[in-house]
């Protein structure tokens, strides 16, 4: 693995935890309760598993073409 891949991984994952943290904050102030702040974590982390099933579907792809 490049270093240009592994700064590329890792910064999606400070990013990843940067939203993490502004969606917690964001429910915390907006009085969400414990039913809302579960909702916005669910719909986050669906995003985050989306992006993962991409790169390793792309990942296989490229696998099998080569």
């Amino acid at each position: 693995m490049d270093t240009m891949t592994l700064l590329t991984y890792l910064g999606i994952s400070i990013l990843v935890c940067f939203m993490g943290f502004i969606v917690w904050q964001l429910a915390k102030e907006s009085e969400a309760g414990v039913f809302g702040s579960w909702i916005l974590f669910i719909v986050l982390g669906l995003g985050v598993l989306g992006f993962v099933i991409k790169g390793v579907i792309g990942y296989l792809l490229e696998r099998a073409l080569l």
